[in-house]
């Protein structure tokens, strides 16, 4: 079985100081097999944090994420294929033309 973890939004520090503990508890080194994030980690210290969990991470850039990642990140696991986003992208809001054009 694989194990994804799929994640977004931390907003470590600017919106919270840590990356909650309770969460962070249920979380070890090599878990999970990949984890798919979906942007505004914030910090390079929260991807180096999520980098020491698994070797498979994925991150897609946020509006908070200073341009260091990937739009749209697209990629298979297995027979099971995945793309990702932060949505911040997808104008206008809550469209669902918005979403089928960026899924071309």
């Amino acid at each position: 079985m694989v194990l994804v973890l799929i994640i977004g939004d931390l907003h470590v520090p600017h919106r919270s100081p840590v990356f909650p503990p309770r969460f962070k508890n249920l979380l070890a080194p090599r878990k999970v097999q990949y984890i798919f994030c979906t942007g505004n980690l914030c910090t390079r210290e929260m991807e180096e944090y999520l980098r020491s969990l698994c070797s498979e991470v994925h991150i897609a850039q946020g509006d908070m994420d200073e341009g260091r990642y990937q739009e749209l990140v697209a990629l298979n696991v297995g027979s099971v294929s995945f793309a990702i986003c932060h949505g911040h992208q997808v104008l206008p809001w809550y469209e669902e033309t918005a979403l089928i054009a960026l899924q071309r």
